[in-house]
């Protein structure tokens, strides 16, 4: 089956509110039709279902799979399951691949043996790793044993090898060629084929024991000398990968040298796959996505339209740290009862040196979550940036904690107020920084996401140590 093109992000806005107008529809004249008392009411209403369900078919038929999987995490469950029901099973596959890791379980487990394999058949042996920790066992052990020897190689091979590593992304589906024939035997040999592999933008060079020699790039091959040997016009200098390799790393790699496909060589430089643009693009999202749910404590695989108990569950531990440095804050306020009761203006304003303290950390987390994600933090690094962000904080310090000082004296006619209020915000400002170093270096250095929690400790220490620091500074220089 032909499958749609892909569409902009207009137009598929667009197709989801048809589809929701669709199902609203659908739900309306399915309720009316049930409340009606008339002869034969199960055939009619069957009838009516039938064909309320056709134009939501034909719409999803015109769907690029990736477009399909868009809409279904855009619908909560019961929608989610109708419309699945209405796509075609050539596609099925394509669009279990497509769609997050939450979603994919929960339609999966709304299908059957027969149908799980019905729309895993039609999927490459790459694709297929990709699916296999979500099939079910017997589903798996089925599919392995209508592969051909090569593909099931190819598989086994894809599945020994961990999510995050190069070996379970890359593409069997390539084309290799030897060095000591023309560009015109090159040209004879790849009329043969009735398509190429998808983003084939270079071929690979390989010996007599497919080890890599280089790369002849496709346009290269087109504009030269059919004459001309394939020694003569490929490149030598490759950009490759190992199988064990970081999938980051190696999306990080397709970015900076402008990479669209790449091959993948073993220990003894033999070709064994290739990566693609479009699988180093799925990379960088879904480690995009993780790092913005990671900041704020919250689990990747939670569907958006999840179960309130399930949802509930995945936040609780993070609600549950955050409980306990309220408590934190909140004793640190109590410590200082009388002062506040002295002078009612530190509850005013002690608010605004811990919100501001909070905003700077959060600055400084993303910068340093960043830095790490393109690898470009290291110990010696982190030093200069450590001793950078200081200086920020320092300099933000003295010039908003002025205002902020000014403001507080113009307020409440004390000049000592004012300059506790200023005091105090290149205080917090310099814990800021700090935390907003510290734990997202520390996170990295133990081998966890950076990103995990980082803005709830932050928060707790922006919180606590500013509370802390401007009502200790009262006490001290106000009562």
């Amino acid at each position: 089956m032909t499958q749609a093109a892909p569409k902009p992000k207009e137009s598929l806005q667009e197709s989801l509110q048809q589809v929701q107008r669709l199902l609203a529809r659908h739900k309306l004249v399915e309720g009316l039709v049930h409340k009606q008392d008339m002869p034969k009411h199960d055939l009619v209403e069957s009838l009516v279902h039938k064909q309320n369900l056709v134009e939501l078919e034909q719409k999803l038929a015109q769907q690029h799979p990736a477009d399909i999987a868009f809409i279904l995490e855009s619908l909560p469950p019961e929608d989610r399951l109708l419309v699945w029901g209405l796509i075609h099973t050539e596609v099925e596959g394509d669009v279990l691949l497509e769609v997050s890791d939450a979603v994919r379980e929960s339609l999966l487990a709304d299908m059957d043996r027969e149908e799980i394999l019905a729309a895993a058949e039609h999927l490459d042996t790459d694709e297929l790793a990709d699916l296999a920790p979500d099939l079910p066992q017997d589903v798996m052990h089925a599919l392995i044993g209508g592969l051909e020897e090569e593909e099931r190689a190819e598989l086994q091979s894809a599945l020994s090898y961990g999510d995050d590593q190069v070996g379970s992304l890359m593409d069997f589906d390539m084309v290799t060629i030897r060095d000591d024939v023309t560009l015109e035997v090159v040209l004879r040999y790849l009329r043969r084929f009735d398509e190429l592999p998808h983003h084939c933008d270079k071929l690979f060079v390989v010996d007599n024991d497919q080890r890599l020699k280089g790369v002849l790039a496709i346009k290269k091959l087109l504009v030269s000398d059919p004459e001309l040997e394939v020694a003569a016009a490929m490149a030598r200098e490759v950009v490759s990968f190992n199988p064990d390799d970081d999938a980051g790393e190696a999306a990080l790699a397709f970015e900076r040298y402008d990479l669209i496909s790449a091959p993948v060589v073993d220990s003894t430089n033999k070709v064994i796959g290739r990566l693609t643009v479009d699988m180093m693009v799925d990379v960088i999202r879904e480690e995009t996505d993780a790092e913005v749910l990671s900041l704020g404590g919250l689990k990747e695989e939670e569907d958006l339209f999840s179960s309130v108990w399930e949802s509930a569950k995945n936040r609780w531990p993070w609600l549950a740290v955050n409980i306990c440095t309220a408590f934190l804050a909140s004793r640190v306020i109590g410590a200082f009862e009388h002062t506040i009761e002295a002078l009612v203006a530190l509850a005013a304003l002690m608010p605004i040196v811990s919100g501001i303290g909070g905003n700077t950390g959060t600055q400084t987390v993303t910068l340093v979550v960043r830095g790490l994600a393109l690898g470009q933090i290291n110990a010696s690094s982190a030093r200069r940036l450590i001793a950078k962000e200081h200086a920020i904080a320092l300099l933000n310090g003295v010039v908003w904690g002025g205002v902020l000082g000014f403001i507080a004296f113009l307020l409440y006619r004390d000049v000592h107020l004012g300059i506790v209020m200023a005091a105090a915000m290149i205080l917090n400002l310099q814990v800021a920084a700090f935390v907003g170093l510290i734990v997202p270096l520390t996170m990295s250095k133990f081998g966890r996401d950076p990103a995990y929690g980082s803005s709830v400790f932050l928060t707790a220490a922006t919180d606590s140590m500013g509370f802390f620091i401007f009502l200790g500074l009262a006490t001290i220089f106000l009562l």
